[in-house]
């Protein structure tokens, strides 16, 4: 078994009976059980360096889990990064006042839903409500500076040359992705948002994957997990997937960008805000990535699944759950977390099990004041769902400062 100790850090230290320690920043949060068994798992394989840092928003996760930053000598876990590639936030501070809002905030929101697609329907295929039709003209100059990057992409993987690509660039998507509208402590207004690489991101992701197995074939059977197996440094299928998930990661950010550029561009017109700046202070950070770093005089593949890099002074983004607090933070550097943190609350519980225990009424109480769904669709999404972001918070305190506390008043979701 496991062996776990406290001290004075703040960390609980997981020791295995083989592999790397966890370090695991779960004080005062729960852990459950199978994200424990994951992060062993994981700890177990001969690639990972030093130890794995697990963040106080852990849970499960298909693969690895999420919450985990997980660093790598001379090999990459596709199914740690994910399929969600490049996942994030993005936030910008404005000088509109709380005074300076509307009463009714539904003709916002209505506004936010229309500028920027959302959802699925069609199962992703034509007449999907997720992606552009007619894709506009100002997005066609950023897919065209990455188009390149695409096609060599697709000359070495024919099979990932399918679905959505330019079309869902600058839109939402679903499940827990959103766009909110938020109040900071000194009542001023800020936009923010949550999405990563849209279906192209989970087609590499997904097909990585599946590549990254077949060349462990002989070696599953030693695997603690076969969506754990890896592709090493100076292979063929290595070298790939560091171009196409770096792509990845790069529409994500882009995407992030442009939706931004139309939810602020819609609210300009709407006619119910006063002439804004929307330019005052702005985060673009990723969640669910790679990237190769020096830890300890090693470079290494640092990959952060539900984890947000924390250099020391890195600016980052902490979400809550719908109607509770969101945080902007700003890294302090600590060395033992592979200067990482949090990147929300996390799941305290699985979609199924929230739609079983929870009511539309429920939902309609922890939203109160939250102008946002409140429908049967969106209950996998509701706040008792998520763990505590104050003890999520509280457990992260030599990880990151808090700058701005956030409260949403406006929460639009995929």
């Amino acid at each position: 078994m496991p062996r776990k100790t406290t001290d004075d850090k703040g960390y609980n230290l997981i020791r295995p009976p083989e592999g790397v320690p966890i370090k695991a920043w779960t004080k005062g949060v729960p852990l459950e059980e199978e994200a424990r068994k994951q992060l062993l798992n994981a700890a177990a394989l001969p690639i990972v360096y030093k130890w794995i840092a697990a963040m106080p928003d852990v849970h499960w996760g298909i693969g690895a889990t999420v919450g985990s930053v997980i660093p790598t000598r001379n090999a990459i876990i596709p199914a740690a990064v994910g399929v969600d590639i490049g996942c994030g936030m993005m936030a910008v501070r404005t000088d509109i006042a709380a005074s300076q809002m509307p009463d009714d905030l539904k003709t916002l929101r209505a506004a936010i839903e229309r500028a920027v697609p959302h959802g699925r329907t069609h199962r992703g295929g034509p007449g999907d409500r997720g992606a552009f039709h007619d894709v506009p003209a100002h997005h066609l100059p950023v897919w065209q500076a990455m188009e390149s990057g695409y096609r060599r992409i697709i000359e070495r993987h024919p099979k990932l040359n399918r679905g959505s690509h330019v079309t869902h660039l600058g839109t939402l998507g679903t499940g827990n992705h959103f766009i909110e509208v938020c109040l900071d402590e000194m009542d001023m207004v800020w936009f923010m948002l949550h999405s990563g690489s849209r279906g192209v991101g989970n087609r590499i992701g997904t097909y990585f994957i599946e590549l990254a197995k077949e060349d462990m074939r002989r070696h599953l059977a030693n695997l603690p997990d076969a969506d754990l197996a890896y592709l090493t440094e100076g292979t063929e299928h290595f070298n790939d997937y560091v171009h196409a998930v770096g792509w990845a990661q790069g529409y994500a950010r882009a995407n992030r960008e442009l939706m931004m550029e139309n939810l602020i561009a819609v609210l300009r017109r709407t006619g119910t805000l006063p002439p804004f700046s929307a330019e005052i202070e702005a985060i673009n950070c990723h969640h669910n990535y790679v990237e190769r770093e020096e830890h300890y005089g090693a470079e290494v593949f640092v990959t952060r699944k539900g984890a947000v890099r924390a250099r020391r002074g890195d600016m980052g983004i902490i979400p809550g759950s719908m109607g509770a607090r969101s945080y902007i933070v700003r890294g302090l550097g600590n060395p033992e977390s592979f200067m990482s943190c949090s990147h929300g609350a996390g799941r305290a519980m699985s979609r199924n099990e929230a739609r079983r225990r929870f009511t539309v009424e429920d939902h309609a109480k922890a939203t109160a004041g939250v102008e946002c769904r409140k429908d049967a669709d969106v209950i996998d999404e509701t706040p008792a769902a998520y763990k505590s972001i104050d003890a999520v918070m509280a457990a992260q305190r030599d990880l990151v400062e808090v700058v701005h506390t956030l409260r949403q008043i406006i929460c639009v979701k995929g």
